[in-house]
């Protein structure tokens, strides 16, 4: 299955996803936050050990999600690899802001968890990992 590295503050939530995607098979990585997100990223493109797809919250600590993600699409390493926002900010100009800053999706909060396995691999299987 997929490695899948996830970026999430709320550690019940982290969790959450950490045992569902694990659950159904996934390799899971996980970061509390956007800049331990883009670290771990980097320091895996270092191993040419990459992530098939970055799951981030929008609103973290330290750095949002959407500067994890710009950091990351500026990065030639790390610029194809696919990333989904997760959040509970469904307002058009988030979904926007998510887009504008490369995102392949976006998934509002709060989400079933068999909705969560259904959009990753939907995800997973657009992008062919």
């Amino acid at each position: 299955m997929a490695k899948i590295l996830i970026a999430e503050d709320e550690l019940d939530i982290r969790n959450l996803i950490t045992f569902t995607l694990h659950s159904v098979g996934h390799e899971i990585i996980a970061a509390t936050n956007g800049a331990e997100a883009l670290e771990k990223a980097i320091e895996m493109a270092e191993q040419n050990d990459l992530p098939d797809l970055i799951l981030m919250d929008v609103r973290m600590p330290r750095m949002t999600g959407y500067e994890a993600c710009k950091g990351m699409k500026e990065n030639p390493r790390l610029a194809n690899i696919p990333v989904a926002f997760l959040s509970a900010k469904g307002q058009e100009s988030e979904v926007k802001e998510g887009f504008e800053v490369g995102a392949i999706d976006y998934i509002i909060k709060p989400f079933a968890i068999d909705q969560l396995i259904k959009k990753v691999t939907q995800i997973l299987q657009q992008v062919g990992a």
